[in-house]
Formats: structure tokens, sequence, C-alpha cells
């Protein structure tokens, strides 16, 4: 799965982390922004952590080393249960971007390809917004599901919405997906009801996630323990089952012979 917002409408990491926190299987969150990761700074900054991540996992993709080396470029996110929710963190300057972009295709097939065997791990493409000069496309483009990220406040948040709704579509068509995989992840409460927004943008819902800032904070800026609560990431749990499901109808809709994969591992 791929989670990807439009200008003006933060919140892809911290749901993303809320999922990889929340959701019952074997995770990866990958940080693929190519605006630079943030969790590192934000919800780990407490932990002194090497240079690991992307950066690292792309050079060794150009040496056909990917295999090699990606267990070494994660950062175990559950003490209680390791090796569940890890995190690929990402690149820490938007200038690498340039550097990392031409191994976006194979990275994309790697990760799809993670779900494999009895160790298997669902990955979660954190894809920043699509604002940015040079968006993750391959990331998206193999998706099982791609959500775009809504917050749903002010109509200064929702209107950028449809414009990246409509790139997603026609992007996505253009490339042999259709987007029957595109669907909304809603945060907080607003003057426009769901059914509004999804007639705006022409999109389902799959998420609705309340505006829990004391734990979105904490998932943002680090800080501080996970407690109380926790309605976000209560919300981001029961969310699960519409989006398995989801990907399940995708993938029954697939052709078994297609090329495109899956980035979701799910």
């Amino acid at each position: 799965m791929a989670m990807v917002s439009a200008k003006g409408s933060p919140g892809v990491t911290t749901t993303a982390l809320a999922c990889t926190l929340s959701w019952g299987e074997r995770t990866v969150l990958a940080e693929c922004d190519p605006a630079g990761g943030s969790i590192l700074s934000g919800y780990l900054s407490s932990l002194d952590i090497p240079p690991i991540g992307l950066l690292p996992l792309a050079a060794a993709a150009l040496r056909d080393q990917l295999s090699d080396v990606f267990a070494r470029q994660l950062v175990d996110l559950d003490a209680d249960h390791p090796g569940r929710r890890l995190l690929l963190p990402g690149i820490n300057d938007p200038v690498q971007a340039g550097t990392i972009r031409p191994t976006w295709e194979p990275l994309a097939a790697f990760f799809s390809e993670l779900e494999r065997g009895e160790d298997g791990y669902d990955v979660i493409a954190d894809c920043g917004r699509l604002t940015t000069s040079a968006p993750p496309w391959p990331f998206l483009f193999r998706a099982d599901l791609v959500l775009l990220v809504v917050r749903t406040a002010t109509l200064r948040t929702i209107a950028p919405a449809a414009a990246a709704a409509e790139l997603l579509r026609r992007e996505l068509t253009q490339h042999g997906q259709g987007h029957g995989g595109l669907a909304l992840a809603l945060i907080g409460d607003g003057p426009y009801s769901r059914r509004d927004i999804e007639q705006r943008l022409q999109l389902p819902t799959l998420m609705e996630l309340p505006d829990d800032r004391r734990t979105a904070e904490v998932l943002s800026d680090g800080g501080g323990r996970l407690r109380g609560s926790q309605q976000l990431l209560r919300a981001a749990a029961s969310a699960e089952p519409a989006v398995r499901e989801a990907i399940a109808r995708r993938r029954a809709h697939l052709v078994p012979t297609s090329s495109t994969g899956s980035s979701h591992g799910r």
C-alpha cells in the first residue's frame, strides 16, 4: 500500500506510522518521500540511530545487492514484538532525491516481493506530497492500494486534493493500473461530510481518523510516550479490515500474468 497527500494537506507520515504501529500483520514502513523522511528526527528523535535506510539501500540496488543489505537498513519500532513492525528510514536531505531516483523502480519491485515466504512483510510506502518535483511514481504504480490522505478541516485543505485525485487517476490509468485501487484516508472533522468529500473528489473513503492531536504530536515529534485513549491508533486499527478487503478485491481483478506487481505486500 502507498500513501500520498496533496499540497496543503499533510499527515501522510503520521497516518502511515499509526497504521504500522496498530495493524496486526508484520509490516515495514518505508519512507519514500523525495522531500525527506521525518521519523528519525521526530518520533524516534530520542534514539541514536546510525545513518541507515533508503539511501544505503538505493546504493545496494545499483550493485544488485538489495537482499544482502536490506535487513541492516531497518529500525525496529516494537520492542515488545521484535521484528514485527519495522521502519526503513528515508533520506535526510531532499538533495539526495536525485541520487536515489534511478533506483525507484528496482526498489519498488523489491518491496513488492517482501510478502513472499513464511516470514513475509506487508509494505506501507510513505510517498509524501505529490507537489514534489519528482514523486516516486514506481511505488504508486506497483501499489495494490493508493490512499490519498486528506485533512478535512477546511476547504483550503480539501480543494488541492481534487487536482491530486485527478492526477493520480490519470497516471494510474496510463500505466495500466486503472484507478480502482485509489481511495481516501480522511483526517479530522470539518464543515463537509464524508459524502460531500467523496463526491467532490470522486473517490471512496477507506479510512477515517480523528484529529487526536496528543497522539499525533507524539507520532510526529516524539518526546513522549503513547498513552491515554490513543484514539488515532484505535481508529487506524479499525480501518485495517476495510483496507485488506479492498486490496483483496483489487487483486482478484488483476490479470495473473500482470508484471506490475504490488507495493503493499498484501
